[in-house]
Order: C-alpha cells, then structure tokens, then sequence
C-alpha cells in the first residue's frame, strides 16, 4: 500500500472512499475499469491519509446530520483496515456528530464494529450491505479468492441481525454459464430468509465488463474455467452489458420468493431506505 494526500473525502451525496484499490481478488470486479483513472496497480492500496481529519471537517461544517456511506468502490474491510482502523474512526465521528451510516462488504470483519454499529443504529441508523454471488464456497474461492467465503458472510449476516442491525443484500453479479441456475438463486434466496435481511439489490442476472475489467476478467476465465472464455466472445462480443440467456426466469423467480418472505425487492425503495435518514428517530433525537 502507499499513503496519499487528498483534497476531499465526501461526495455530493455524502458517500466516501477511505482506500482506492484491492486485494480481493474478484474475476468480475468493475473497480479495475480504465474510466476510474487508477494511476497505480489495482493490488496497491492508496491509502488517504488524511481522509479522518476531512471528514471530522466536513461532519463539523453540516448543518444538520445525515446519511454517510462507503464500499461503493472499493471493499471498506480490505486487509490494512484491520491495522488502520480508518473505517472504524469514521464510524465514531459519525456516530459523535449524529450521522447515520451504511456500508458494501464482502468481509465478516465488519463483525468487528459491532459495538459501534450497534451504538450508530440505536441513535440514528445503520445499514450493512454484504455481496452475494454464489451459495457454494468452492465457487465462491474461485471467483472471490482472497474475501471471506459465502458461509462466513452468510453467518456475519445472522450476527448483525441478532445485534438489531439491519441488512441489505447485494445479489450481483451473475456471471452466464457460471452461476445463472435455479439451483445458486434458490441458495442465495434461502440465506437471505434465514438471516432475515431487509432488503436484496439485484439489477439483472448478469454482469458488466468495460475496458480494463474485461481484460482481466477473461484471464481469469483462461486459469479457472477452460474454453470459456470462447463462448463468452461468441455470445457477447464487446458488450457492456452482459446478461444471463436465463435472466428471464431467474428475476421471476427472484421477485417471487421475496414477495413471498416479506423482503423488500425494489431497487429504488431500497435505495431511499439506504440513504434516508430516520425521520421520526431523528426529529424525537433533535428534540
């Protein structure tokens, strides 16, 4: 990794990014596209030093609390963080100044921050976001190699609903004629019931590869699953949007089961839910 000074840390709608780069490993990640101009390898974590001291500035400057997030980009529980502590600092100023928090992992380090997540939901709100892709942990080794394996993040899911935390489902990507069957939705699906989760995002039963992503996307494909690699340029060509022929069927069935367990499967809900802060909560704490 290698440290950085950094003008800003907050975006527009309040989202940050504490680390650019990875190591987790993922064949499909999009992160690793030419259009976010990395101007370092994608294993190389930048790490924005100052970053803590940004955002206790900003926090300082709002005038009213609100909804703060992370993991857009890049995996807020990447390896450095367990030394760094960047995310959990930015956890205790959000709770110190009244935010609301959510964060997209793929670790169950996040059990970690229980405490502080616990303590950030009692006051305003709280949401962790944990990517599913495949039910099976062998699969999963293959396509996310260095991240917590599906029963990990599954049982992480269980623990923070037993602490009172909410949870959102990212269910993405599907990768065509890896993972597109009945058999890893219903897996997935069945998870997400167990641990009671609120909410599952999922825009399609498929993925999206541009430049950069693809490239490495198809290396992987080379290494882990022969001749496959063949039948994706047949199908696909250069397309950006790469969608599963079974996509029809696997949403049907998606929207289906979660109509039927009471899970919110509305991308657009999901999302106001994400980022809007507690009202009643929020007004009954300001008074």
């Amino acid at each position: 990794m290698h440290f950085v000074e950094t003008k800003g840390i907050l975006s527009a709608k309040n989202g940050m990014n504490l680390y650019r780069g990875c190591t987790h490993g993922c064949i499909y990640c999009d992160s690793r596209s030419r259009c976010y101009h990395m101007d370092h390898d994608f294993t190389d974590i930048e790490v924005k030093q100052n970053a803590i001291e940004l955002l206790e500035d900003a926090l300082r400057r709002k005038r009213r609390p609100c909804m703060l997030s992370t993991g857009s980009m890049t995996d807020p529980y990447i390896p450095p963080e367990q030394q760094l502590q960047h995310l959990r600092q930015a956890l205790e100023l959000a709770y110190r100044y009244g935010c609301g928090f959510t964060l997209i992992t793929k670790s169950d380090l996040v059990l970690r921050d229980i405490d502080l997540l616990q303590k950030i939901n009692r006051q305003t709100k709280c949401v962790v976001q944990m990517t599913l892709t495949t039910y099976d942990d062998v699969l999963c080794q293959k396509l996310e190699p260095r991240v917590s394996v599906t029963s990990r993040r599954f049982a992480a899911l269980q623990a923070l609903r037993a602490a009172g935390i909410p949870t959102v489902v990212w269910l993405c990507p599907i990768l065509p004629f890896i993972n597109d069957d009945h058999q890893n939705i219903a897996g997935i699906l069945d998870y997400c019931v167990q641990a009671k989760v609120r909410g599952i995002i999922c825009f399609g039963m498929g993925l999206t590869l541009r430049e950069g992503s693809r490239e490495y996307f198809y290396a992987q494909l080379d290494k882990l699953f022969p001749h496959l690699k063949k039948r994706y340029i047949q199908t696909y060509g250069g397309q950006y949007s790469i969608v599963s022929p079974r996509n029809k069927e696997l949403m049907q069935f998606f929207h289906q089961q979660c109509a039927a367990h009471g899970v919110m499967h509305d991308n657009r809900q999901i999302f106001t839910y994400l980022h809007t802060l507690d009202q009643e909560r929020d007004q009954l704490r300001l008074f």
